[in-house]
C-alpha cells in the first residue's frame, strides 16, 4: 500500500449510475441540447444543471414557471428518448472489475433513471445490474434530496452512517452529504464538489471484504 492510498471502511456501498459506473455522457448531451434547442435555452447552460438530478427536476430549474405536470409529462418523453439512444453508452474504465468484487457485499444501485432506462444502460455497458435498486419510481424527489440514498440503506438494513456513496455529480455528493454518507467522487464532475475523496475512475477502487462483516475500500 503506497502512502497516497486512502482506506475507507463501511458496512455497504450505494452507488449512482450515469458518470459513475456508466458513460451516458454523449447520449445526454444529444438529448438534452435537443430539448434545450427546442425552448430557447442556451445547451452549455443547461448542461451544467442536468447531471444527477431526475429530468423532470432539471426542467423545474431551468424552467421555473413551467406547471410541474409539464415537466413530469416532457419527462415521460425525454425517458422514452433516452431509453432509444444507445450510442455511445459504456462502461466507466474498471466497473467491470469493481462490481465483480461486490459480489455477496451489500450493495444497491441508486439512480435518477428510471427501470427501463437504467437497465438498458447498464446492459449496454455490459455490466450486471445489483440485486438492490433505487430507481426514479421509488422515490418521489430527486437528488440532490437525500431520499434516494435513504431508501437504499434502509433496504439493505444499513445505518446511513455505515454507507459510503460512489457519486460524480454535484446533486448526487450532496444528496450523499445530506444521507449522512461519506462520499467517494468520481471523474472531473466530481472534483467540482468536494466530496469526501476523489479517483479519476474505478480502477483506482479496490474492494476487500473484511472479516467482520465490514468492506475496506482501497482508494488511489
Amino acid at each position: 500500500m503506497t502512502a497516497a492510498t486512502t482506506v475507507l471502511t463501511a458496512r455497504a456501498l450505494l452507488l449512482d449510475m450515469d458518470g459513475t459506473l456508466v458513460n451516458s455522457d454523449a447520449v445526454v448531451e444529444r438529448c438534452w441540447r435537443r430539448w434545450a434547442d427546442r425552448h430557447g435555452l442556451d445547451g452549455d447552460e443547461v448542461m451544467k444543471v442536468v447531471h444527477g438530478r431526475q429530468g423532470y427536476a432539471s426542467m423545474a430549474v431551468l424552467l421555473p414557471h413551467r406547471p410541474m405536470e409539464q415537466n413530469h409529462a416532457d419527462n415521460a418523453r425525454m425517458l422514452a428518448e433516452e431509453t432509444a439512444d444507445m450510442d455511445g453508452v459504456i462502461a466507466i474504465p474498471g466497473a467491470e472489475t469493481f462490481l465483480a468484487s461486490l459480489a455477496g457485499l451489500p450493495h444497491a444501485l441508486v439512480t435518477s433513471a428510471d427501470v427501463a432506462l437504467s437497465t438498458a444502460r447498464m446492459g449496454a455497458a455490459g455490466l450486471g445490474l445489483p440485486d438492490v435498486r433505487v430507481t426514479a419510481e421509488s422515490v418521489g424527489a430527486s437528488k440532490p434530496d437525500p431520499e434516494g440514498f435513504l431508501k437504499g440503506a434502509a433496504e439493505l438494513g444499513v445505518a446511513p452512517e455505515d454507507c459510503v456513496v460512489f457519486e460524480d455529480s454535484g446533486a448526487g455528493i450532496r444528496a450523499g452529504r445530506a444521507a449522512g454518507m461519506r462520499v467517494v467522487g468520481v471523474g472531473p464532475r466530481a472534483a467540482l464538489h468536494g466530496p469526501d475523496v476523489l479517483v479519476r475512475d474505478l480502477t483506482q477502487v479496490r474492494v476487500e471484504a473484511a472479516g467482520d462483516g465490514t468492506v475496506r475500500l482501497h482508494i488511489g
